[in-house]
C-alpha cells in the first residue's frame, strides 16, 4: 500500500468548491426513479442518461470531484464506444465504484440489517482498480426505532465497513467509509446526535482494530437531522451546529474530509445545510457533499429520457452541482436558486 497516492486521491476527492456525485444507484433503485418519470429501465437507457450526466462538462470539470459508479456502468461504453470511465477521467473527476452487494437481514436483530459482499471482495477490487476505479464505497444502514438499534447491528455493520476499508487500502483504492443512520421514523434530532455518536465511535474503533489508515479514506456520513415524521424539525441552523459538534466529538483530525449523504433530504435542503456548516468553519477537515437524489432528481426530470432533452438535463444538473460546490465553502445563497441557465 502506497499511503501517500492514497492521501493525494482522497484529498483530491474533497477539493474545496467540489463534491461527489453518487450514480451507483442499484437496478432496482434507478427503475423507480425512471418509473416516476416514465422512463423503461433498460440497460441503454440506463447508459444514456448517466452518459448525460457524464458529458457534463461544465459540471463535471468544475464541480464534480469524482464519481460512484455501479457494476453495471463501470463496465459500459457511451454510445461512440467510448468507456464511461474514460469520459469521466477526461473531465478531470475520479471515477469510483459501489462495492457493496446490498442489505440482509440480520440473524436474532429483527428489523435490523447487515451489508454483504466482503466474500471475494479482494478480487473484484483488482479488475475494478484495472479499469480505472480509484476509489470505493460501502454503505452500513442502521435504523433507528423501538429498540433499534442494538449494539450488534451497530458493531457488526462497522467490522464490515472497517473489512471492507483494509481491502480497498491493500488494492490501492480509497475507501468510501459510509456508516448511514436512516432518517426515517419520528424520532429528534437529539435521538439522531445520539445513535450518530454511537455508531461513527464504534466504526473508528473498528477501522484502529484493523488498521486502516486515515489519511487514506473518506468519510461518508449523514447529518444529525430530525426524522422525516418527526412533529419537531430541526432547523438549518440546528442541524449544521449538532452535526459540527457530533463530527469534532467522533471523527478524527487525520480523516482528510467529510463527503456528506443526503439521505431523503431535499435539494435544497441538503446544500443548505452543507453550507451553514461550511460558514461555521475553523474544521479539521474539507466538508462537502456526495449526493445522489440531490443531485439528479431535478436532471432526471428535465431530460425524461428523451434525446431531445439532453441539453435541458445537464443544465438542470450543472445547476446543481454549482449550487452545492457554493455549499461546500459556504458561498450559496438561497437567492442563486432561481438563477437557472
Amino acid at each position: 500500500m502506497n499511503l501517500a497516492d492514497l492521501n493525494k486521491i482522497a484529498l483530491a476527492m474533497v477539493t474545496p468548491g467540489k463534491g461527489i456525485l453518487a450514480a451507483d444507484e442499484s437496478s432496482g433503485t434507478i427503475k423507480k426513479r425512471f418509473d416516476a418519470i416514465g422512463v423503461e429501465s433498460t440497460e441503454e437507457n440506463r447508459r444514456d442518461y448517466r452518459e448525460m450526466l457524464f458529458r457534463s462538462t461544465e459540471a463535471m470539470s468544475k464541480y464534480v470531484s469524482g464519481v460512484i459508479l455501479y457494476d453495471e456502468t463501470i463496465w459500459q461504453n457511451a454510445k461512440d464506444g467510448t468507456p464511461l470511465v474514460k469520459l469521466i477521467e477526461q473531465a478531470g473527476s475520479i471515477p469510483g465504484i459501489k462495492v457493496d452487494e446490498g442489505t440482509q437481514a440480520l440473524p436474532a436483530c429483527p428489523g435490523e440489517l447487515v451489508t454483504v459482499g466482503l466474500d471475494k471482495l479482494a478480487e473484484r477490487l483488482k479488475k475494478y482498480y484495472d479499469r480505472g476505479a480509484r476509489f470505493a464505497k460501502w454503505r452500513a444502514v442502521i435504523d433507528i426505532g423501538q429498540g433499534i438499534p442494538t449494539t450488534t447491528a451497530i458493531h457488526v455493520n462497522a467490522h464490515a465497513l472497517a473489512r471492507y476499508a483494509a481491502l480497498c487500502q491493500a488494492a490501492q483504492i480509497v475507501p468510501i467509509v459510509e456508516p448511514e443512520v436512516l432518517m426515517d421514523g419520528g424520532h429528534d434530532i437529539d435521538r439522531c446526535y445520539e445513535v450518530t455518536r454511537q455508531v461513527l465511535n464504534t466504526v473508528f474503533r473498528e477501522l484502529f482494530v484493523q488498521r486502516v489508515e486515515l489519511e487514506g479514506m473518506v468519510l461518508k456520513p449523514n447529518m444529525a437531522v430530525s426524522g422525516k415524521k418527526s412533529p419537531k424539525q430541526a432547523s438549518v441552523q440546528e442541524v449544521a451546529e449538532k452535526t459540527i459538534h457530533l463530527l469534532k466529538a467522533c471523527v478524527p483530525a487525520a480523516v482528510p474530509g467529510i463527503a456528506f449523504l443526503s439521505g431523503g433530504q431535499s435539494d435544497e435542503e441538503a446544500t443548505a445545510h452543507l453550507d451553514a456548516m461550511n460558514r461555521i468553519g475553523g474544521l479539521p477537515w474539507k466538508l462537502t457533499f456526495s449526493y445522489g437524489r440531490a443531485l439528479q432528481a431535478a436532471p432526471q426530470k428535465a431530460w425524461s429520457g428523451k434525446a431531445a432533452n439532453v441539453a435541458a438535463g445537464q443544465r438542470a444538473f450543472t445547476h446543481r452541482a454549482h449550487m452545492n460546490a457554493l455549499a461546500s465553502k459556504g458561498a450559496w445563497e438561497t437567492g442563486l436558486e432561481k438563477k437557472v441557465a
